[in-house]
């Protein structure tokens, strides 16, 4: 389980989240939803260790997601792509595959360029590569480690077809396998699609927590707006 308890944080005087009660269960898959400025990016930011509660914590379990071994824990699928442009595509995943201290690499390394069809482009600079192909990659580098913690920004927009297919499928079988998935969208159909559980930010607030109900699968846009409020 993961659990953020009374997280705030602060740039300089603003509040971009403010006392923050978020427990998520292992093995669900949550969607993390609200409007710009809500607050999802920085909260799943702190989720994934890249940014330091101003006051709360943050925890997996008993460990500190901010130490070693909570880091491994995690698999972080970003606005940015992050890869690395004058590696070829074998070659950023083998620099994550050190920095995970993953054991079998080089098997890993094949599977996931199968998995995501860049077997035959493994060796081609990552600047040579489509902006599909980079997506592709960057998924590979998220899935990489096997990590039992998944968090997504927005991690459907600008995905072409096959990028965006490839990654709903590894987001049911990341839940099928047990894994904890966060994924924070504006794309609400896509997400609540594929979630168990639904947490709806709002001016650095927690203003909904419960499961993807039925109503929220048929009318999400309508559930949605019960929850937000319209910028002033």
């Amino acid at each position: 389980m993961i659990a953020a308890r009374g997280v705030w944080k602060f740039f300089g005087d603003f509040a971009a989240l403010r006392d923050i009660d978020l427990e998520i269960a292992a093995g669900s898959t949550l969607a993390l939803l609200g409007p710009n400025g809500a607050g999802k990016t920085t909260l799943l930011r702190m989720l994934g260790a890249l940014s330091a509660p101003s006051r709360g914590t943050i925890t997996a379990g008993h460990t500190s997601l901010r130490e070693t071994a909570g880091r491994r824990q995690i698999g972080i699928l970003g606005h940015g792509i992050s890869i690395y442009d004058d590696l070829t595509g074998e070659e950023n995943l083998a620099f994550f595959a050190r920095l995970y201290g993953i054991a079998d690499a080089a098997r890993r390394i094949d599977r996931w360029l199968e998995t995501t069809g860049l077997a035959r482009v493994r060796r081609s600079l990552a600047r040579e590569y489509s902006r599909g192909m980079r997506q592709r990659l960057a998924i590979a580098r998220a899935f990489l480690h096997d990590p039992g913690i998944l968090l997504l920004d927005e991690p459907f927009t600008a995905l072409d077809d096959r990028a965006a297919a490839l990654l709903a499928g590894l987001i049911d079988q990341a839940h099928a396998a047990g894994r904890t998935v966060v994924i924070s969208t504006h794309q609400l159909r896509e997400a609540v699609g594929l979630a168990t559980d639904i947490a709806v930010l709002d001016r650095g607030r927690l203003a909904f927590r419960g499961p993807a109900s039925e109503e929220w699968r048929a009318t999400p846009e309508a559930v949605y707006r019960r929850y937000t409020e319209p910028a002033a």
